[in-house]
């Protein structure tokens, strides 16, 4: 403990990788979709002009089965634990990829990406599981830049993967054209590749992810005895002189929780377990800001990343008089192949994945959580505003530089937004047992942004290529992130659910202190003396059952006096004499 003090306390460096391995899957899978995705659409016999609108709407019903079970999820981990819902949720979504891959109708692959939605609650439960593996807000930001980091770096591989393996017959003819199962299925092998990563995450997440949970922190774990059984091989013994140290609730390198089960009575845990959290505790001002909040940012940068692709892989169309009247009336995308879509998103991850683990930290530190977040929201406008202007320029070399200039600040921007809101949503919470739930509903309402954003952006791009207004989808999201930018204003940056790891440590020892003089004083009782001594005794003792709400132990003692002796404190006639 005087170490950690005179240190400072540490990031649990062991079990954020472990987690970070658990969420590293899911943006592998779900941004492998997007080099292929208006591809797949088109397979399914859809016209090109209504490939957005279908392609908007797949996005949405995952976001929509997903917000409606969020909260479910997030209940379900403050009740069995954060690390069984995690791992439920990877099992499902592994399954669901392969489905996917396999769809060979729209209906079918709109089906399997609701059960996809709805399988898989894991973005709260993991926000939910840095909150309690770090507890000093100093840290905080460093900790919540991991699982964005994470998604940065699956998001190099993931399109990558869904750009280069889609269609394996038709791009890699020598390799798998002779292979039916890939001409009958031509967008399977990305997701079988995802599916191994799934695996790889599950199983890493059973053998060593341990459970932050306060009430089911303790209990045994027989993934964890596993994992550490095949691993003990590779361990060094303890010498036998050495001591053992006590470990936190992750590892040595973690700082221990503010709600730590020593600090808090058997009756005491008991009623914090069976209070049931209200409504009212979760949706304080604070908190109902950074919710709406989260919304917005959710409704347009995800909006934004689903039409990406599609106008990507829309035709060209050159400009002449009967379609382009500057500057509201032109059309046309860029015209690209699901490869070259996947190497621009592959280029923008490692971009984002840099910007992520060299610039955030520092921003965060030298401006403030809540000034990054509201400089973000005010750039979002402008990017949207600029990208479809992008079409019109003729050189391929200046159209491709400016489009991916933009997709760059958009992907600074939004690597900024997301965990300064997750941080701010966190540091609005009340304490840390509805934490939980409320990231559930953090997911649910995010959810819903997700949803509407991707299905509206996608009908309002469909009817504005079809009548010649290119600009038609991204204005509208200009319009909704303006709206967005206005609640980051009204946020407060709170305190948070939690406290430093000195004051906690400095409220223990006061407390032991206390504790320790009580029991000198019930002793010095017990054992007899002058009247003047017992005087004393009893005036001191009352004095501290004053201080800790009770008299008894004084007025016990007095009552023993009186009739010719003295008992121990807990009744019973020690040495008592008449």
């Amino acid at each position: 403990m005087a170490n950690q003090r005179k240190n400072g306390p540490k990031l649990p460096a062991k079990q954020l990788a472990i987690l970070a391995a658990a969420r590293f899957a899911e943006p592998l899978a779900l941004t492998s979709v997007f080099p292929y995705l208006p591809e797949m659409i088109a397979s399914f016999g859809v016209e090109q002009n209504d490939v957005a609108k279908w392609a908007g709407f797949t996005g949405a019903i995952f976001s929509v089965a997903q917000s409606c079970t969020a909260v479910a999820w997030g209940r379900a981990s403050d009740t069995f634990g954060r690390k069984p819902i995690i791992l439920i949720g990877l099992a499902s979504t592994m399954a669901c990829f392969l489905l996917w891959g396999m769809s060979t109708t729209l209906p079918m692959a709109i089906t399997v990406r609701a059960i996809m939605g709805g399988g898989n609650g894991n973005v709260g439960i993991i926000r939910t599981m840095v909150a309690e593996m770090v507890p000093e807000k100093e840290l905080q930001p460093k900790a919540f830049s991991i699982m964005p980091l994470v998604w940065s770096v699956g998001s190099v591989f993931g399109p990558a993967f869904g750009g280069f393996f889609a269609r394996p017959a038709e791009q890699y003819p020598d390799i798998f054209g002779h292979i039916e199962f890939f001409k009958r299925y031509p967008f399977v092998l990305p997701n079988l590749m995802a599916c191994c990563v799934f695996f790889v995450s599950f199983m890493t997440g059973l053998l060593f992810l341990e459970e932050t949970l306060q009430s089911k922190r303790h209990k045994r774990d027989w993934g964890l005895l596993l994992g550490e059984k095949l691993t003990r091989t590779f361990k060094r013994r303890p010498k036998a002189h050495a001591k053992r140290r006590r470990l936190s609730f992750v590892d040595d390198e973690a700082s221990a929780p503010l709600l730590a089960e020593s600090t808090m009575s058997g009756s005491d845990q008991d009623a914090v377990k069976s209070k049931p959290v209200t409504l009212k505790e979760i949706f304080t001002p604070q908190t109902s800001i950074n919710l709406l909040s989260y919304t917005f940012l959710a409704l347009h940068a995800v909006a934004y990343d689903q039409a990406l692709p599609v106008f990507l892989n829309y035709p060209r169309v050159a400009p002449d008089e009967g379609n382009t009247q500057l500057p509201f009336r032109f059309t046309g995308g860029f015209g690209l192949s699901s490869d070259k879509i996947g190497t621009i998103y592959t280029v923008y991850g490692i971009v984002c994945g840099i910007v992520q683990f060299l610039l955030f930290p520092t921003l965060c530190a030298r401006f403030g959580v809540l000034n990054c977040f509201r400089a973000a929201t005010l750039i979002f406008p402008l990017i949207y505003f600029l990208t479809p202007y992008t079409v019109l320029v003729q050189d391929t070399t200046t159209r491709y530089a400016l489009f991916l200039a933009l997709m760059l600040v958009k992907g600074f921007v939004v690597i900024i937004g997301f965990p300064c809101t997750t941080i701010l949503l966190t540091n609005s919470a009340s304490s840390l047992r509805i934490l939980g739930t409320l990231n559930g509903f953090a997911t649910t309402f995010s959810g819903l942004g997700r949803a509407i954003g991707p299905a509206a952006v996608g009908a309002v791009f469909s009817w504005g290529m079809r009548n010649g207004y290119a600009i038609a989808p991204w204005w509208l999201l200009a319009v909704i992130s303006m709206l967005g930018a206005v609640p980051p204003w009204f946020i407060e940056d709170g305190e948070g659910p939690t406290r430093s790891l000195g004051e906690v440590l400095a409220e223990e020892e006061e407390e032991e202190g206390e504790e320790g003089e009580r029991e000198s004083l019930l002793r010095g009782a017990a054992s007899g003396g002058s009247d003047e001594d017992e005087d004393e005794d009893i005036a001191l003792l009352e004095a501290v059952g004053e201080e800790s709400g009770s008299d008894s132990d004084g007025k016990g003692i007095r009552k023993r006096r009186g009739e010719g002796g003295y008992g121990t404190v807990n009744g019973a006639a020690d040495g008592s004499s008449r």
